[in-house]
């Protein structure tokens, strides 16, 4: 019966980081950046990998340098790779792995989301594309939405900014304002 009620209960840990994400989206960045590192030295950087992922994912979202935003984004993709790989002990391993299958578009569009914040076009077309690819796991709703829509904006933008269809080959895109333009 203890088991049961074990496998039932809440996760403790994600529930406390639940709470300082709502912390951030309330305003309080630098607050919630103290309390989510708070939170990782308690878990260690040998901790569950889901708890390390999740983590890590809402510590880059608070980070004022785009070099330390792309850290913790690295961090966050490692431990989802670790539950994907099997590498998990258990069931929690198993479940894990599950919710994080549906985080991974998340994690490469902030990757690449980074990388564009960083002037690096190529690394960031790289999470794009496998942002995309893992686009199969998530439902039409409004996360998987609003995923695929900042997937979208993000490609265009990538687009836009260098002159290129995505691939390579010239877009339809002008430089400079249009006075300039010969």
């Amino acid at each position: 019966m203890t088991e049961r009620q074990e496998q039932a209960a809440p996760d403790a840990l994600l529930t406390r980081i639940g709470q300082v994400v709502m912390l951030h989206h309330g305003g309080d960045r630098e607050e919630a950046r103290e309390r989510l590192l708070g939170l990782w030295a308690e878990l260690g950087e040998d901790g569950d990998p889901l708890h390390r992922c999740t983590l890590a994912h809402y510590l880059a979202d608070t980070q004022d340098d785009p070099s330390d935003e792309l850290a913790w984004d690295l961090r966050a993709l490692s431990a989802a790779d670790e539950l994907t790989d099997g590498r998990a002990p258990g069931d929690t391993g198993r479940q894990g792995a599950s919710a994080v299958r549906a985080f991974y578009p998340s994690l490469h569009l902030n990757l690449a989301a980074d990388y564009v914040k960083l002037g690096r076009s190529d690394a960031a077309r790289t999470h794009l594309r496998r942002a995309r690819g893992a686009c199969a796991v998530l439902t039409d709703d409004g996360y998987g939405n609003g995923v695929r829509a900042a997937i979208g904006r993000l490609e265009l933008r990538l687009d836009t900014a260098d002159g290129t269809n995505g691939d390579g080959t010239p877009g339809g895109g002008t430089w400079g304002p249009p006075g300039q333009r010969s």
